[in-house]
Formats: structure tokens, C-alpha cells, sequence
């Protein structure tokens, strides 16, 4: 009797540890929570989520918590299900499917008709800030895809390449409002804290990119190179973390994603060589009636950023160590009069 007191007290200061956890500053939980389907009338219950909320502890924190079955009424009985072959429900089963838990959305398989409980707007299908991410960037990826692929008619890869472009700089806004939220105040200084907060990350710099591509008269399907490598990564990185155990994906997607995941830093190096190939592009559209100086001027700026940003910095220095190692030898030997503009070049680009 002893030892069975003894486990009694420790399950009960085990759940007492459960119900104080701090669930809400736990990244694994929002991860954890968003992938339970349950129904909306059941998601919004808190007995349901404190259900779900001692799993989780029992997952990742104390797996000697036992966890009981799900139940409204803090009893141990089960729900009963009803077996009766008659149409018209009687008032006990009624009052045993209100008693009973989210177990009787399982058990209503008999010819009894269960009605659920009316409640808060549906929150089954939780939009939260990676499904949108995800949904966006698949979006992004499919018309990317369609305004690429050769036998689609010009005006519907035409709309398809500046949606793709529009649907990316959604993404990369949304992410930056996301983690950094907006300035504290709308007054000059601490918009500039913001703008400095924000300048080097890459969703800022797809932000830009993006930008200036979906507004050019110029339609440079190379350009969608680096957009094609963002959102398959994205997409296959949300796949890969919430559908792992789905048939479907073990079937059809996993060895995709596992070479997308492992092959990161190789998407990264194609992104890179694009964005600088599509520099020296824009050069060459000067001698067509679609020139934009502005729009070169400001892609060249972009590439200076890319090119001093951390997150990009490493991948676009050894493309411009490529291209210097290249060029320099022929300049010096066929066109040394290019030292002079190429060096006063060399120092803006490195200040």
C-alpha cells in the first residue's frame, strides 16, 4: 500500500509539473499543437487542450507522467457507445454523448446520430505563420514552374512569371512582419532602427528583388531561378517537418525533400550565380528599346548589399572571386586602359 501511495503522490506532483509548464514559451508546442486534427468544436474546449497539452509533456519533458484517457468528467469510465438499431435517439444516450470526450467523435459510428456541440468560429485548419509561409511559397513554386515550362501560351506565362514574383515578395513581407514586427514608433529614428534591423536578412533582400523585377517592363525568366530555389526549400522543409508520417509523402515526396534539405547549400550557389549572371544581363538590355537605368542602377545597388549581407555574402563573393580570376588576365593584357574605371569601380563596390 506504501509504494502504491508513493506513485499515487509522484503522478500527482508529475501532473501538477505538467499543468505549470510553461507550454505557450516552448516553440515544440506550437509545432506539436498545429499538426492535431481534431474538430473545431473540440479545439477550442480546454479540457481537450490540457489533454493534449499532458501529452506533450509525457512526449518531451517527463515520460513517466501517465496520461489517462481523454475525459470531460475526470472519471475513469469509458464512452459508452450506442447500439441501438432504432432511428430516434433517447434522452440517456444523449446525456452520455454530452458526458463524453472527444473519444465520442470516434465512437458515433453506430446508428445513433451524434450532433456536435456548437461553438467558436472553426480553428481545425490552423493558419498559422508556417502554413501560410507554405501556401504561399507552393503557390510561388507552381506558376514559377508554369511561366518556365515551354508550351504554356506567352500571355499566361507572362501573368504566371509576375505572380510568382508578386507571391514572393508577399512571403518575404509577411516573414519580416512576422519576426520583427514594425517600428515602435513612426518617427525617423526608430524607423531607421528598424530598416537597420531588417536590411541585411534575406527576406529583405527577396523583398527588393521581387520588387523590382514585377514592376520592369523587361520579363527575365532567368530571374526566377533564385525565386524557383526559395520557395522549393520552403516548401520542402514544411513538408518534410509536418507531413513525415503522411503515406503519401513516404510515397511520393520524401526522397525529393531529403535532396532538397541535403542539397541546401548547392541551391544556394545556383541562386548566387543567377543573381549576379542577371546583373550583367540587365547591362546588355541597355542596347534594347526596353533599358531601364534605373532599374539597373538600383539591381547593382542590390548586388552590393547581397554581396556584404551575411546570409548571402559567402556565396556571392566566391562567384565574384570566379569572375575576377577569369576577366582580370585579359584585361591586363588586352585592354589595360580598363585598370583605371575598373579599380575606381572595385572601391565603390567594396566601401
Amino acid at each position: 500500500m506504501g509504494e502504491e501511495d508513493g506513485s499515487v503522490d509522484a503522478q500527482k506532483m508529475k501532473r501538477i509539473a505538467a499543468a505549470a509548464y510553461e507550454y505557450e514559451k516552448d516553440p515544440k508546442w506550437a509545432d506539436y499543437w498545429s499538426n492535431i486534427l481534431i474538430p473545431p468544436n473540440m479545439a477550442s474546449r480546454s479540457d481537450v487542450v490540457d489533454h493534449f497539452k499532458r501529452k506533450f509533456y509525457q512526449r518531451y519533458i517527463d515520460p513517466g507522467l501517465i496520461v489517462e484517457p481523454m475525459s470531460s468528467t475526470g472519471s475513469s469510465q469509458p464512452a459508452r457507445q450506442t447500439s441501438s438499431s432504432s432511428s430516434t435517439s433517447t434522452p440517456t444516450s444523449d446525456q452520455t454523448r454530452s458526458r463524453s470526450s472527444g473519444t465520442s467523435t470516434r465512437t458515433s459510428g453506430s446508428g445513433t446520430s451524434t450532433t456536435p456541440t456548437p461553438g467558436p468560429a472553426p480553428t481545425a485548419m490552423r493558419w498559422d505563420k508556417q502554413t501560410i509561409q507554405f501556401s504561399v511559397n507552393a503557390w510561388v513554386f507552381v506558376l514559377a514552374v508554369l511561366s518556365v515550362f515551354p508550351l504554356i501560351p506567352a500571355n499566361l506565362s507572362n501573368r504566371a512569371y509576375r505572380l510568382s514574383l508578386l507571391g514572393t515578395a508577399c512571403s518575404s513581407l509577411y516573414s519580416l512582419y512576422s519576426l520583427y514586427g514594425t517600428p515602435r514608433a513612426w518617427n525617423m529614428q526608430a524607423v531607421q532602427m528598424w530598416l537597420q534591423s531588417i536590411l541585411a536578412t534575406k527576406d529583405f533582400i527577396y523583398f527588393i528583388y521581387s520588387l523590382m523585377f514585377v514592376t520592369s517592363n523587361i520579363c527575365l525568366r532567368f530571374a526566377l531561378i533564385p525565386i524557383l530555389c526559395r520557395s522549393l526549400e520552403h516548401v520542402a522543409k514544411f513538408l518534410r517537418r509536418n507531413f513525415s508520417s503522411s503515406t503519401l509523402y513516404r510515397k511520393y515526396l520524401e526522397e525529393l525533400c531529403v535532396w532538397v534539405e541535403s542539397n541546401a547549400t548547392t541551391l544556394s550557389i545556383l541562386s548566387s550565380h543567377a543573381e549576379v549572371g542577371l546583373g550583367f544581363l540587365l547591362i546588355i538590355s541597355l542596347f534594347s528599346w526596353q533599358r531601364n537605368f534605373i532599374q539597373i542602377f538600383m539591381y547593382w545597388q542590390l548586388l552590393k548589399l547581397m554581396y556584404h549581407a551575411p546570409v548571402t555574402a559567402g556565396y556571392h563573393q566566391s562567384v565574384w572571386t570566379k569572375i575576377g580570376r577569369s576577366v582580370s588576365p585579359a584585361i591586363h593584357r588586352y585592354a589595360p586602359f580598363l585598370n583605371t574605371p575598373l579599380s575606381v569601380i572595385q572601391r565603390w563596390w567594396l566601401r
